[in-house]
C-alpha cells in the first residue's frame, strides 16, 4: 500500500515531506535495539507498531512529525514501555 501523505516538519524551515513507511520503521527498531532488545523482537514490535501507525494515517492527507511521534510512541508503549521511553525521548537523551 502506498500513502501519499505530507509529514510537515517540526521546525517548519524545511519544507514538508512525503511519510516514508522504512523511516518510521528504523526509528523504532532502532528504539528497541537502544534498550537491548534481541534482534528479533525488535524487527517484529517495528512492524506492529508502523503497521498501527499506517492505519491511524489512512484518512488524513497530511500530519504533522510531533503526532506522528506521538502515535507511534502511544503504540509502542503497549509493546515495550522501555523502548517508548527512549523513543519519546530521544533528542533529550541523546
Amino acid at each position: 500500500m502506498t500513502l501519499t501523505i505530507d509529514v510537515v516538519k517540526r521546525s517548519g524551515r524545511r519544507p514538508s515531506e512525503a511519510f516514508d513507511r522504512n523511516k518510521l520503521h528504523r526509528s523504532l527498531r532502532a528504539a528497541c535495539l537502544s534498550v537491548r532488545t534481541p534482534e528479533g523482537e525488535a524487527e517484529s514490535t517495528a512492524n506492529n507498531v508502523t503497521d498501527a501507525v499506517i492505519v491511524w494515517l489512512t484518512a488524513k492527507p497530511a500530519v504533522t512529525s510531533s503526532d506522528l511521534r506521538r502515535i507511534a510512541s502511544a503504540h509502542l508503549t503497549r509493546y515495550h514501555p522501555e523502548a517508548a521511553y527512549f523513543y519519546q525521548r530521544h533528542r533529550t537523551i541523546i
